[in-house]
């Protein structure tokens, strides 16, 4: 079989994911792509048009890496296990981030995903509306989240924190609240930056329930 007949859409986009994780999305072009192949870029244009129908597939990509919530599930609990796995997804791909909504053209995994989302929250009382601002505040959290752990100057676990906070500890006559604050996280037990996820998730929820317990949204 000639390395044309081995070629599938398939292949062509998990190539471009791998040149993006290694190089930056940045990188990704019909001849990178094509190198990572081993083949000549004209061979890709017979499963993708160009360039931008290749960037758009990656998107699709991305959404199909993330975990879809069950919409019989307890809403509460898809949309934890959804945020741990837009989160795991997005560490592992970060170009991902500048991927999930930026494309003119939706394609059918973003919609699915965005249909099984807002499905599952609507199936257990959440207007529209509501729902939509859930949709919203969440995947800000996690896209917020996962672009500050890319950039933190420390590795986050087995005392990092602690040992970064002891470097960089602010004078406590002139940073009295920050002083306070880190003595009191660091000198309760071993904090870790990573347990703020969850505890932010937490509030975002909580938040939510209220919202739809009483009804106030709008």
């Amino acid at each position: 079989m000639s390395v044309r007949g081995t070629l599938s859409r398939e292949r062509i986009v998990d190539a471009a994911a791998a040149v993006a994780d290694r190089d930056g999305l940045a990188s990704v072009s019909m001849r990178t792509v094509g190198a990572e192949l081993k083949v000549q870029a004209m061979s890709l244009y017979h499963h993708v048009s160009n360039k931008e129908a290749l960037l758009n597939e990656l998107a699709e990509w991305v959404f199909s890496q993330i975990e879809l919530p069950e919409i019989d599930a307890p809403w509460r609990e898809q949309m934890v296990r959804r945020a741990q796995s837009a989160r795991q997804v997005l560490r592992a791909h970060p170009w991902g981030l500048g991927m999930l909504e930026s494309r003119p053209v939706p394609g059918p995994a973003l919609l699915r995903h965005h249909d099984r989302v807002m499905g599952c929250l609507m199936a257990h009382g959440f207007s529209a509306a509501l729902a939509t601002h859930a949709f919203s505040t969440i995947d800000a959290f996690v896209y917020g989240f996962v672009l500050t752990e890319s950039g933190l100057p420390f590795a986050p676990g087995e005392g990092a924190e602690a040992e970064f906070a002891a470097e960089v500890a602010p004078s406590a006559e002139e940073y009295p609240h920050l002083a306070r604050a880190l003595a009191e996280l660091f000198g309760a037990g071993e904090y870790a930056f990573e347990n703020e996820f969850g505890d932010g998730l937490t509030l975002i929820l909580d938040g939510l329930e209220l919202q739809l317990v009483g009804g106030t949204a709008s």
